[in-house]
C-alpha cells in the first residue's frame, strides 16, 4: 500500500428528505434543512481535509502534518457522518426501492464521467498501474466494490467508494430482516472482527479476477430483485453476505476495511442514543477498539497507523464530529455547508485535476514558498468553482430524475 492513500469523502450532498405529512409548509422544510445543516458542515471539513492531503505533499510539502493524517481524518468524519444519517434516513421512509434509486442516480454519474474524463487523457496522464489492464476490472468499477475485491479504481480516492456500497448493502439486509436497531452491538461486533483480523490475517485469503466476476453477477441479479421487489428480502440478505464475506476475506487490507464499517456503525450507535433508542457505552469500547486494531496488525506497517499518530487522528475526527454535534442547533456558515454540496464532485475530480495540474505546473516540490502557496491557491480557485459546475449540472439534475423516478414507481 502507497503512502500517499487517496482518503476522500463521501458521496452525499444534501440529502432530499420527504415528509409523511398531509401538508408541508416552507417553515417546516426550512427548519428540517437548518436541522441537518451541521452535517453538510462536516462534509465540508471533510471536503477541506482531503483536498490538503492530496495536495500538500506535492504542492507545499512543507506544511502536509505527520502528527495525524488528515486524510485519514477526513475519512473517519465523512464515516461517521454516513453512519449517522443514511440507517435513519432508510428507517424514516420505509421505502428499500426508492432508496436503492436515490443511491444510484447519487452515486454513478459524476462517477462515470470522472471515469471518462480519466481515459480521455490517459494519452497525457497514464491511468495508474495499480489498475488491471483486463475485462474484469470494468466489472469492478460497475459495481464500485473496487478495494473490497483487491482491484485498483481509476482514480485513486474511488476505494472510498467500496465501502461505502458494502455498508449500503448491510444497512439493507439489516432493514429488511428486521434487525437494524442493534446498532451498538453490531459496532462492538465489527470492532472486535476488525481487531481478530488485524491479529490473524496478512493479507487477502480471496483474490483473483474471478471476484469482480462472481461480485459482479450477484450484485446485479440481487439489485435487480430488490429494487424491483421481487425475492427481496432473499436478495437482500444474499447480498448482504456477499458484502460481508468480501469485507472480511478480499479487501486490500482486511482489518482497516472492517474498522471502516465500524465507524460507520458507531455513527448509527451514536444517532440512536441521540434519540434515545439505546446506549451510549457501545459507542465507547468500539473506539478503543478501533483504536487498539492497528497496534499489533500483521499487515501494516504505515506511518499514518502508527499508535500515536492514529489514535490522535481517531481522537481529532471524534472530537469534530462531538463539537458540531453540540453545535447544530447553531447556525452553521454557508461556506461549509457549500462545500458539503459539492463535495462528492470534489472528491472525485480533485486528485486526477491535481495530477494534471502539477503535470502543467512542473514540480513545486522545491520551488519558493511563496511560489507554493500561489499555486495551491491557484488549484483551490480551480477546483472548488468547477466542482461546483459538476455538482450543478450533473449531480443535481440526476438525482431530480432518480427522486422522480422513485415517485412514478412508487405510483
Amino acid at each position: 500500500m502507497s503512502v500517499l492513500i487517496g482518503f476522500g469523502p463521501l458521496p452525499f450532498g444534501k440529502l432530499v428528505r420527504v415528509s409523511i405529512a398531509p401538508a408541508v409548509t416552507s417553515r417546516t422544510v426550512t427548519s428540517s434543512s437548518t436541522r441537518l445543516a451541521w452535517l453538510d458542515a462536516l462534509r465540508g471539513i471533510g471536503a477541506i481535509a482531503v483536498l490538503a492531503e492530496h495536495m500538500l505533499p506535492w504542492v507545499i510539502p512543507s506544511l502536509r502534518p505527520y502528527w495525524f493524517n488528515i486524510g485519514l481524518y477526513g475519512i473517519l468524519v465523512f464515516f461517521l457522518v454516513s453512519g449517522y444519517i443514511i440507517p435513519a434516513s432508510l428507517e424514516r421512509h420505509g421505502d428499500v426501492r426508492a432508496f436503492w434509486i436515490s443511491r444510484v442516480f447519487r452515486l454513478y454519474p459524476i462517477y462515470l464521467v470522472t471515469i471518462g474524463l480519466v481515459l480521455a487523457l490517459a494519452w497525457w496522464i497514464p491511468v495508474r498501474g495499480a489498475v488491471p489492464r483486463e475485462p474484469s476490472t470494468v466489472v469492478a468499477h460497475a459495481t464500485m466494490l473496487l478495494d473490497v475485491i483487491g482491484v485498483g479504481g481509476v482514480v485513486d480516492t474511488m476505494w472510498t467508494l467500496s465501502y461505502e456500497m458494502v455498508f449500503y448493502l448491510l444497512v439493507t439486509a439489516l432493514f429488511v430482516g428486521r434487525v437494524h436497531r442493534r446498532s451498538g452491538v453490531l459496532a462492538l461486533l465489527f470492532g472486535l472482527t476488525a481487531l481478530a483480523t488485524a491479529l490473524v490475517l496478512p493479507g487477502a485469503p480471496l483474490t483473483g479476477g474471478w471476484l469482480a466476476w462472481a461480485s459482479g453477477a450477484a450484485f446485479a441479479v440481487g439489485l435487480t430483485c430488490v429494487i424491483a421487489d421481487r425475492l427481496r428480502t432473499a436478495a437482500a440478505c444474499g447480498l448482504g453476505l456477499m458484502a460481508l464475506i468480501l469485507l472480511l476475506l478480499s479487501s486490500r487490507v482486511p482489518w482497516f476495511g472492517v474498522v471502516i464499517i465500524a465507524v460507520m456503525f458507531t455513527g448509527t450507535a451514536i444517532y440512536r442514543w441521540e434519540h434515545g433508542a439505546g446506549p451510549f457505552w457501545p459507542v465507547i469500547v468500539t473506539v478503543v477498539l478501533v483504536a487498539l486494531t492497528p497496534v499489533w496488525a500483521i499487515q501494516g506497517g504505515w506511518w499514518w497507523i502508527q499508535p500515536d499518530v492514529w489514535i490522535t487522528t481517531i481522537a481529532l475526527a471524534g472530537t469534530t464530529f462531538a463539537g458540531a454535534m453540540a453545535l447544530r442547533h447553531r447556525r452553521v456558515p454557508r461556506f461549509l455547508t457549500w462545500l458539503g454540496l459539492i463535495s462528492y464532485s470534489l472528491y472525485l475530480l480533485h486528485h486526477p485535476l491535481l495530477k494534471f495540474y502539477v503535470a502543467l505546473t512542473g514540480d513545486l516540490r522545491w520551488s519558493p514558498l511563496a511560489v507554493q502557496v500561489l499555486m495551491a491557491t491557484l488549484f483551490v480557485g480551480l477546483i472548488l468553482p468547477l466542482s461546483w459546475v459538476t455538482y450543478r449540472f450533473v449531480e443535481r439534475p440526476m438525482q431530480r430524475a432518480g427522486h422522480r423516478l422513485a415517485r412514478r414507481l412508487a405510483g
